[in-house]
């Protein structure tokens, strides 16, 4: 399954109710879990990212479509990187010309 590193930043409307993030957060994995993917871990950051994510989804349809939610509730803007294993790279390696 696709693993995928999700980084987020506080819109002012999340920052204002920061008190509510873990619940928040909760409400993520459980989301997650009903379209069949999993959040691995989920960290408080400091620096030019507020949250960070590592989940795992079957395809990139279904994280889109989890993005889209979470976007939509306006607490969170969210940049995602496709993370790659070390298998997946030597496989990607292998295919090199």
């Amino acid at each position: 399954m696709p693993t995928y590193i999700v980084l987020g930043r506080f819109t002012d409307q999340g920052i204002r109710n920061i008190k509510d993030s873990p619940k928040r957060e909760e409400a993520f994995r459980q989301s997650c879990e009903k379209v069949g993917a999993r959040v691995k871990d989920t960290y408080r950051t400091i620096g030019r990212y507020d949250v960070a994510a590592i989940v795992d989804a079957p395809d990139d349809v279904t994280m889109n479509a989890i993005l889209y939610s979470v976007g939509s509730l306006g607490n969170v803007r969210t940049e995602t990187l496709r993370a790659f294993t070390r298998q997946e790279t030597d496989q990607a390696l292998a295919k090199m010309g």
